[in-house]
């Protein structure tokens, strides 16, 4: 999926960097090429410099063949004039925008643009709403530090260690439903079909972790 971001602060050059990971093809916008900074070393996308609700800067970024598009920037009248133009002019699918008051993104929210506040997960709201994932967090600590989530493992996790499983995910198999009864694994323990995993993870990674169990496991060296 090719997804522009704009805003390149700390929600959006996480954002960015997680779509990236887990195979999207992203964009990301801002006015100051600083921000630019903020990324990963490691990501492949497209850095485009301007505002975000600039046509001619969209167009640059991809908009025309965007499947989805995230405002995050530090205002909320640029985010949701952006997320507007994205929806109503270019016709993109996904929007999601960022607005801290929360009387205005009730607005927003009945005009069919989602909208996502300041909290602890936001990164992982984003990532749901724009990847279309299904619901799979079971639970949050009362601070929304740490999610609990249940995994659709790729068929070729069968046979393989949590211990991997944990490490290509970066978090923490907590449980597994084995044969209808509960089972606190090990280093040792194998998983194996019908297993329905529950990871534990920091907000912020959760969907990230969720796409890259569906995905197959590194290949061994």
């Amino acid at each position: 999926m090719y997804v522009v971001v704009m805003g390149c602060g700390r929600v959006g050059s996480a954002l960015a960097a997680g779509l990236s990971r887990i195979g999207h093809e992203v964009a990301i916008i801002d006015r100051d090429p600083e921000s630019f900074r903020r990324l990963d070393p490691e990501f492949t996308g497209h850095r485009v410099v301007g505002m975000g609700f600039d046509r001619d800067v969209l167009v640059k970024a991809g908009i025309e063949k965007a499947e989805a598009f995230a405002a995050v920037s530090s205002g909320d009248n640029s985010n949701i004039i952006s997320a507007r133009v994205a929806r109503e002019t270019f016709g993109v699918g996904r929007v999601v925008a960022r607005i801290y008051d929360a009387k205005r993104a009730a607005v927003y929210e009945r005009l069919g643009i989602p909208t996502v506040a300041t909290v602890p997960w936001t990164t992982d709201r984003f990532l749901h709403h724009l990847t279309r994932e299904s619901q799979t967090t079971k639970w949050r600590d009362p601070t929304g530090t740490v999610a609990v989530a249940e995994l659709d493992l790729h068929e070729d996790w069968i046979g393989r260690k949590v211990t991997e499983l944990e490490e290509f995910t970066s978090s923490r198999v907590a449980f597994l439903i084995r044969f209808g009864a509960g089972v606190l694994p090990n280093a040792k323990t194998v998983i194996q079909a019908d297993d329905q995993v529950y990871v534990a993870a920091v907000s912020g990674t959760v969907a990230e972790a969720v796409a890259l169990a569906a995905t197959a496991p590194p290949a061994d060296e």
